[in-house]
Order: C-alpha cells, then structure tokens, then sequence
C-alpha cells in the first residue's frame, strides 16, 4: 500500500493538472480552496483529515455537469484514479461515496451526506459558491454556458427534482434564488454555518445593489 501522504501528494498533482485550464469556476484554485476550508472544518469537528483532503481533492475531477449528466461520473473517475494508488478500499468507497452525495441537486430536494468527513467536504464546497468568490464563480459558469446575466421576464424555479434543476437553463441571477442563497440553512457543521453567515450577507447586499442598477435606481 502506498503511503497516505505520497496519496495525497499524487492526487493533488493530478487534480492540478486535469483542472488546470477550467474558466468555468471549477478550476484547480477552487479545488484548492474546498480542500483548505474543508480541513479547518475538519480539524474543528474532529473528522478523518485524510478522507476529507482526499475527497475535497477528487470531488469536481468529473462533475456531472461536464460529463453529460452522469451523476455518477466523479465517483466513477475518482475510483479508477485511487484503486490505481493502491488506496485502502474502505477509504476508497468512503471518497465515492461522498462524492457521489455532494451535489446540490435542486430546491425541493434533500441532500443529506451521510458521515462527518463528507459533511465537512460539503460545507466546505457550498462555502465557496457563495460570498464573494461564489458571486463571480455564478457569473464564471453563466458566461461559459452562454446564459443572460438577468432576465425580469423569467422567473426563478424551484426545483422538485434532481432532473428538472440538471435541464434549468435560465439566466445566472436566477441562480442565486434556486440555490446560492438557500445554502446557508443547508449547512451541516457548526464552523460551517459559522462561516456561511457573512458570505449569505455580502450575495443579499450584492443582490439589492444590482437590482437598483438594473432598474436605473442607483
């Protein structure tokens, strides 16, 4: 078996190279910030450091959005990478799983993780699609799909499926109302909830200042 911290260092190198050139916001530097967020979130709860890195560290390698909608995708390519390591099997199934149980999928859909390691992993994720560097990421992803900013005349939905919210193509404000500002209640760790308040704050400020401009008001 291969020595956990050469794991990591294999992985990361890895990630970094297939992510390198993303400009759709889930790029290597993102990859990087889940992983710093998600191991002081750890370290605060007392969770599996080495899961959590290695799981923060796979967890956008093949995102269902990028591969045709395959939800399974990630779980798939972050399996075949570490059975390659020679990585434990039980931490093997412990990153898929996570993985597999991360996704945000829709309003009116629960997405419970089942262990404090992908708790971590998740809370940290949803940290940085939201604030500051979430606003710009929302905008990244828009751009790149070729979505309007904002349009008054479509309204924001609300999801009851996992399918309907994977075919939702409306413009990237709407994106805030069917997910980005419903995340903060979703949390699942106290440093995580912590952390989610202020960045909830600055997309609330954000929102009513780009309304105003839209409208011609500021």
């Amino acid at each position: 078996m291969m020595q956990l911290d050469l794991i990591l260092e294999k992985t990361r190198e890895h990630v970094r190279q297939l992510l390198a050139h993303d400009s759709a916001g889930h790029d290597w530097h993102h990859i990087d910030r889940v992983c710093r967020s998600a191991l002081a979130i750890a370290r605060e709860e007392g969770a599996d450091v080495f899961v959590v890195e290695l799981a923060a560290l796979l967890h956008d390698i093949a995102d269902w959005k990028f591969a045709g909608g395959d939800h399974h995708a990630g779980s798939k390519a972050a399996r075949a990478w570490l059975e390659g390591l020679e990585t434990p099997a039980d931490t093997i199934q412990h990153v898929c799983d996570i993985i597999d149980q991360l996704s945000f999928k829709g309003a009116g859909v629960e997405t419970p993780m089942s262990t404090l390691e992908g708790q971590c992993v998740q809370d940290a994720d949803r940290l940085d699609a939201i604030g500051a560097i979430g606003i710009g990421r929302a905008f990244a992803y828009g751009g790149f799909k070729g979505r309007l900013m904002h349009d008054p005349a479509v309204p924001p939905q609300r999801h009851d499926s996992f399918e309907a919210y994977k075919k939702n193509a409306g413009p990237t404000l709407n994106h805030f109302y069917e997910k980005l500002l419903l995340l903060k209640d979703r949390m699942n760790t106290a440093a995580g909830k912590r952390l989610a308040d202020a960045r909830h704050r600055f997309m609330e400020l954000y929102l009513e200042q780009f309304l105003a401009e839209w409208d011609g008001l500021r």
